[in-house]
């Protein structure tokens, strides 16, 4: 019969391996039981929103232009945000969250704000973001959500166009969850609108999934050309499966305001490489630069990494190599890494083609 040394020895191992068992399973599990702690478990049908936003007044805007120097530059920007809510009790973010705001100052603005920054003075509303939960499942509750959304982002777009832009100029630039909500301005607003229309500069709609077979406004073909659409999610090179997954669970809205499915219908791809929409492949001697600004001072200019990735659409998707900086990985928690990146991998390329299609824009209006 073993000793007392050998039996503490036995249970030793015995409870090592059952701690290695149920952190294996846990870490296996992990997401799942992330994702179900970010559930509101309340149907949105039952659910209260937090109070809304009121634009009139400057504490509902993200980014409003006050200094002297991008206040007299020649166009406007409108930015839609992407998803820095996580959820858990609420479907829609309240627009006062602090972790959210802190995450749009640091993360969000510098790396997809900031290639536009010396192009127009910029507008970013706060609005009642759906959840990233929102994001990860196609329930119904979910598209709800989204579209709840989309009726902050009008009014804010309406009191902008009212208040604010006075006959200037614009673009639009909408990321993730923001560049479904600005495609739906798009088709809103601005198609409707021939006085609006005739002052879009170009819409950038950054990994977002936009229909190629009847976009509000005509894609983005060549680089010296205003007025047009540009929409591109990307994968890394070879992810194929990550691709088709991409445009499966891709909504996009039909003519009630409805969230469906785009699939069977094509996506829009656009190469910020090349500048067009096209499925040329661009390789890395090509590409401007990227770039991490995630803590950098508000319209700090970053370092660009050039030459760094080669993308090509397939399919409806731009792929892309990997950089080889470390700088250009996601890291952070799980829900942060699901989560557009604290990165911009086109921030140079962007900062260029929006200046060229300013550029076209002028000349157009040049007799």
């Amino acid at each position: 019969m073993p000793g007392p040394a050998a039996r503490a020895r036995w249970l030793v191992a015995a409870l090592l391996g059952v701690v290695l068992l149920v952190g294996a399973g846990v870490g296996y599990y992990w997401g799942d039981l992330v994702r179900t702690g970010l559930d509101p478990k309340v149907p949105f049908q039952t659910y209260q929103p937090p109070p809304g936003p009121d634009y009139s007044k400057p504490n509902a805007w993200a980014l409003l232009p006050r200094d002297h120097v991008r206040a007299n530059l020649p166009a406007d920007i409108f930015f839609v945000g992407p998803t820095t809510y996580d959820g858990g009790r609420d479907w829609n973010a309240p627009i006062d969250d602090a972790e959210s705001d802190a995450r749009f100052r640091q993360v969000m603005a510098p790396n997809y704000v900031g290639p536009f920054v010396n192009v127009g003075r910029t507008y970013a509303p706060k609005y009642r973001q759906a959840s990233l939960y929102s994001l990860l499942t196609l329930r119904e509750d979910a598209r709800e959500a989204r579209r709840f959304a989309y009726g902050d982002v009008q009014e804010a777009f309406r009191t902008y166009v009212q208040r604010y832009n006075q006959g200037r100029p614009f673009l639009i630039v909408g990321v993730e969850q923001g560049g479904t909500l600005a495609l739906r301005l798009l088709e809103q607003e601005v198609a409707r609108d021939p006085a609006l229309r005739s002052r879009l500069v170009a819409a950038y709609l950054i990994d977002t999934v936009a229909p190629a077979d009847n976009p509000p406004v005509p894609p983005c073909v060549r680089r010296d050309e205003a007025g047009c659409l540009a929409a591109w999610a990307r994968v890394y090179e070879g992810e194929f499966d990550a691709a088709k997954r991409k445009l499966d669970r891709a909504l996009v809205w039909n003519a009630r305001g409805e969230l469906e499915n785009l699939q069977p219908r094509p996506a829009l791809c656009f190469n910020p490489v090349l500048g067009a929409v096209t499925d040329a492949a661009a390789p890395a001697r090509l590409h401007l630069g990227a770039a991490n600004a995630t803590g950098l001072e508000w319209g700090a200019r970053p370092a660009f990494l050039a030459r760094q990735v080669a993308a090509q659409c397939k399919g409806g998707v731009l792929h892309v190599t990997r950089p080889k900086s470390s700088a250009l990985r996601k890291s952070g928690s799980w829900a942060d890494r699901r989560k557009v990146p604290g990165f911009n991998l086109f921030y140079a390329d962007l900062e260029s083609d929006a200046k060229a299609r300013l550029a076209a824009y002028g000349a157009r209006q040049t007799p």
